[in-house]
């Protein structure tokens, strides 16, 4: 249990920022076996990625610390490194774990240069005054261009060419510089060990023995085992099971001090009461402490709905997401019902690939291929006679009172970079003409580079942009975004109906201008996705009482005439007209049951 003491001036806490696929993950494999952290039996390729999902996708969607020791110049030093997400998604999980650290290894990919949230993640860790470590990694491989990415660094960081490090992660070039760089250039850790216990949670986890696991960087102070803490934000009171460090496995110890990044074993049931970015503090401490700042509560802006296919999982499916939630407190549900496709669940997600996440666990670990409606945003109305800061906010089109009492709706907006070879800037301006962009700026990181800015609604590109902006540029432009507040829009509920009865499931919020382009759309593909019946079906958009588009199914007709042979022409007349009754008789009875591939085929879009 006991570990070796050491001098908090030879501790170190850094990260590793880069844009997805930049080789995040095989660099920090790659410290891992220089400072002999992992045994060469035991090393498999993106160690610190625990999920299946992860090692997949070459994507870290859970950030993992770990703590190396490495001798330099005679003496000990002790690394904690956190291996963070690249996506937007997880923008606040970044965040903190630069909050948690002093220092930031700065990863450009040789092959792609500087991309969107290699600047995102950068302009977070100048935030939190980081010292940054600039490398250029990939430099072995034949199409790297090394020159052209030290331009593009010294552009954006301000910082001397002798300062940028020459890596590759997986040929282990330029390791032993990368480990000394980190050991010179960051400083210690500035934590008073005598003073009341300040400890930043960074993220937790939930454990079946230990309860919630609370991955935490020591400020200041020091906790042990069977200490009595206390959450500041959420004021949650539990007793420490067990503290320990991450090698990466976890390692129990008999006490964290200032300056050290492990964990908490907290005993609690829930991850909602342990939240990333809260203070974690001695309970008789606890009015000597102060807050650490920044905390924010993380609140989902996409939702989705999740249906069951079959009518009896959906208890099985409540439990499944039950589990989900109690690793990862951004995800949040609640029970819904839908005319057409029964009973589900609306959710919560940070954003879409938070979304494919928990969709993707779903199959994985409990089987369930759930149905899944488009994603919308959260609209803010302020209705007629309320007090200026009263807003109502709507989750779905279902919600939304009569346009009578509505003064405004405001939607989020958010802030749009993208980075693109110069050459597709023509394909990049067409593309944003048809959302509601505003353009607001563009700058050239190099001759052939270009980095735009515009401010965009939220709901224009949550379904399809980041495919649209990836075709109109053979795959090399990158997108970031992040949400800068709410504006009010001129938007109105669009309505479905089918055979004259409306179809709530299908109803959605659109800008003014959109609404015929969506109401179209919609009609013709519903007009492809429902069967004929024997009368004639009408498919119309409508605004308001006013219909703005309108499709109509052609029924079946049976040939009553065959069984005539000649005579007077009267006689086929009569048996027609008597078809017509017939068919207006059944129109006003029939009912139509819309198949639930016509709801996908119009929620895909």
């Amino acid at each position: 249990m006991a570990r070796m003491e050491y001098d908090q001036q030879n501790v170190r806490n850094f990260c590793i920022i880069a844009h997805i696929d930049h080789g995040k993950s095989t660099l920090a494999d790659r410290l891992l076996e220089h400072t002999r952290t992992v045994e060469k039996r035991k090393m498999k390729e993106q160690l610190l990625d625990q999920m299946d999902l992860e090692r997949e996708r070459g994507i870290t969607i859970k950030l993992q610390p770990v703590r190396m020791e490495y001798p330099y110049k005679g003496e000990q030093y002790t690394f904690n490194l956190i291996d963070t997400p690249g996506h937007v998604d997880f923008n606040y999980e970044v965040s903190r774990s630069l909050a948690a650290v002093e220092g930031a290894i700065l990863l450009v990919d040789a092959t792609k240069g500087v991309q969107a949230q290699t600047l995102s993640n950068l302009y977070l860790a100048i935030e939190q005054g980081l010292e940054i470590i600039p490398v250029v990694n990939k430099v072995d491989l034949p199409n790297a261009e090394v020159e052209k990415a030290k331009k593009e660094i010294i552009h954006i960081l301000g910082c001397a060419e002798e300062e940028i490090i020459l890596a590759s992660g997986k040929a282990g070039i330029g390791i032993e510089e990368i480990l000394a760089a980190v050991a010179e250039r960051i400083p210690a850790p500035r934590g008073k060990t005598q003073a009341p216990l300040r400890a930043l949670i960074f993220d937790s986890k939930y454990d079946t023995y230990k309860g919630v696991l609370a991955f935490v960087r020591i400020v200041d102070g020091e906790v042990r085992r069977e200490d009595l803490i206390e959450m500041m934000a959420t004021g949650k009171e539990s007793g420490v099971i067990e503290v320990g460090y991450f090698r990466p496995e976890m390692r129990a110890v008999e006490k964290l001090t200032a300056g050290d990044i492990g964990y908490i074993a907290t005993g609690l049931k829930s991850v909602e009461h342990c939240r990333v970015g809260d203070t974690i503090t001695v309970e008789n401490e606890k009015h000597e402490a102060e807050r650490l700042p920044g905390y924010k509560e993380i609140k989902p802006v996409v939702y989705a709905s999740l249906y069951p296919v079959e009518g009896d999982d959906y208890n099985a499916m409540r439990d499944a997401l039950e589990k989900l939630k109690l690793n990862d407190a951004a995800f949040a549900f609640e029970p819904e019902s839908n005319p057409a496709l029964g009973k589900g669940f609306r959710c919560g997600f940070l954003g879409l690939l938070h979304l494919e996440i928990i969709k993707e666990r779903l199959e994985r670990e409990f089987g369930f291929s759930p149905t899944i409606t488009t994603p919308s945003v959260v609209y803010a109305l302020r209705l007629k006679g309320n007090k200026e800061e009263e807003l109502s906010r709507i989750y779905s089109p279902i919600d939304m009172p009569d346009p009578s009492v509505i003064e405004s709706i405001a939607e989020p907006y958010v802030k749009l970079d993208v980075i693109s070879p110069a050459t597709y800037l023509g394909q990049i301006m067409e593309l944003m003409g048809t959302l509601r962009s505003e353009y607001r700026n563009t700058e050239y990181i190099d001759q052939e580079r270009v980095l735009l800015t515009f401010e965009v609604p939220l709901t224009d590109i949550i379904v399809n942009f980041h495919d649209d902006l990836k075709s109109a540029t053979s795959g090399f432009a990158s997108m970031n975004y992040e949400i800068i507040g709410e504006r009010e829009s001129e938007l109105i509920k669009l309505d479905i109906l089918v055979a004259g009865e409306k179809v709530e499931a299908l109803s959605r919020i659109v800008h003014k201008t959109r609404a015929f382009a969506e109401g179209k759309a919609a009609v013709e593909k519903l007009k492809d996705a429902i069967p004929r019946q024997n009368f004639a079906i009408a498919i119309q958009a409508a605004v308001g009482g006013k219909v703005i588009a309108r499709e109509t199914i052609k029924p079946f007709r049976k040939d009553v005439t065959s069984k005539l042979y000649g005579g007077d022409f009267s006689r086929k007349k009569k048996l027609l007209e008597k078809q017509k009754k017939g068919k207006k008789k059944m129109k006003n009875i029939g009912r139509v049951a819309i198949p639930s591939e016509a709801f996908l085929a119009v929620l895909k879009r």
